[in-house]
């Protein structure tokens, strides 16, 4: 019993409960927004390219901050970059909300574009706020607690990402659109107030300022000289932008499972829910021993995921194999969280954590693209498929080129 009180001794922390809430609230309202989104845009346009368009919206204004993001969350006050970033997120979901209204008009005429224009702005401010919350993290909890900061946050994210397309869905379905982004409107407000009551932290003290390009320099250099680290971003990034199956679900939904928008939000919801699962488990259980195996053979399991779920024409299949997908995806992500959080000196978690934003966060929409794309040519059943066996590779390929990275035992940093 002590022992299973002990994994929630980080809640002692009055500020990291407030960042827990407010990051589960964040997610909620970005799944919800993901969701209604790709099913309006399927349903204004009827392409599986434009699904591929939306996430390449978000990922070009991603990457081109990236980089100076991290330097920014460097050298500047990280709370103060959060609630900026989440006021401008605000202000992207009303607009999306004001195109069921008033500006409707906006969507007649040009049709996905002016929604692509919001995702585009949304995605800057993404951009900004990934590494200053990476970086703000570890200065509300104390190092022995990083792991465990790493399996909560995991377990805030999933539970988040299961809410918002389940929620979403169903609101969209049973009511209509705008109570779906009236919804996401509150879940990314909320986050906004409660960072408020969040105490912000000084940086710590650097002996000399460096100049922009030194910088982003010397965060580019840490990180491609630890192999470990550069390994396991590789490895998630190549998984996640060829095995995705994410941007596709609106097209599976409407036209293979035959579910509709209900069933849209529950499988965009079996994912963040088989994730949720593992995460909560870790959490009690980090990973810590034998670590770069289970990377590896996590990453494996979601590829094979992948496969099943491409090939299925059953609603509960394709559903157990999204879930699993999550189940397996969680436990490289917490891996991977707990490499950056104890490899990165503390004046560098921000730039470390944009190159991480460009190889991880960036490829998920990028990896939406390459899914519309192959499915304009393929299929959506061949784009599916493809991405499994791709990510089986990768696999295989990183097993063999990257030993330190099979070798990995996380007891030995924390």
């Amino acid at each position: 019993m002590a022992k299973y009180l002990s994994n929630f001794s980080i809640f002692q922390f009055r500020d990291f409960r407030f960042f827990i809430i407010s990051r589960f609230f964040m997610v909620i309202a970005i799944n919800i927004q993901a969701t209604i989104v790709g099913w309006q845009v399927y349903d204004l346009t009827g392409s599986t390219l434009d699904l591929g368009l939306i996430g390449l919206a978000e990922a070009i204004p991603s990457i081109i901050v990236a980089l100076y993001a991290g330097h920014l969350a460097d050298i500047k006050e990280r709370r103060s970059i959060m609630l900026i970033c989440l006021f401008v997120l605000f202000l992207c979901s009303l607009a999306l909300l004001s195109f069921t209204g008033p500006f409707y008009f906006l969507l007649e005429k040009f049709k996905a574009y002016p929604i692509f224009i919001v995702i585009f702005i949304s995605g800057i401010a993404r951009g900004f706020i990934s590494p200053a919350i990476f970086s703000f993290v570890t200065q509300i909890v104390p190092k022995d607690k990083y792991a465990q900061s790493a399996a909560w946050m995991g377990t805030s994210f999933q539970a988040g990402a299961v809410l918002g397309p389940a929620v979403g869905g169903l609101l969209y379905g049973w009511i209509n659109i705008q109570a779906a982004y009236i919804l996401d409107c509150v879940c990314i407000g909320l986050p906004f107030f409660m960072t408020i009551f969040i105490a912000p932290r000084p940086l710590p003290e650097k002996k000399t300022r460096e100049p922009l390009l030194q910088s982003l320099a010397a965060g580019l250099k840490f990180v491609w000289k630890n192999e470990i680290m550069l390994g396991a971003m590789a490895l998630d990034m190549f998984a996640v932008l060829f095995g995705g199956a994410i941007a596709l679900l609106p097209v599976f939904a409407k036209d293979i499972l035959n579910v509709g928008s209900e069933g849209l939000g529950i499988l965009r919801a079996a994912p963040s829910l088989g994730a949720f699962v593992m995460a909560y488990f870790l959490t009690h259980r980090p990973p810590l021993k034998k670590s770069g195996g289970l990377l590896l053979g996590s990453v494996l399991g979601f590829g094979i995921c992948m496969l099943v779920f491409g090939l299925s024409s059953l609603f509960w299949v394709s559903l157990i194999a999204l879930f699993l997908s999550g189940f397996f995806d969680s436990v490289s992500v917490v891996i991977r969280s707990t490499i950056m959080q104890t490899m990165t000196p503390e004046d560098m978690r921000g730039r470390v954590s944009s190159i991480n934003k460009i190889f991880i966060g960036s490829s998920n929409e990028i990896g939406a693209f390459e899914s519309g794309t192959t499915a304009e040519a393929m299929g959506p059943v061949g784009s599916v498929l493809f991405g499994g066996i791709m990510t089986i590779l990768i696999v295989i390929i990183s097993t063999r080129f990257i030993p330190k990275l099979r070798k990995l035992e996380l007891k030995d940093w924390v």
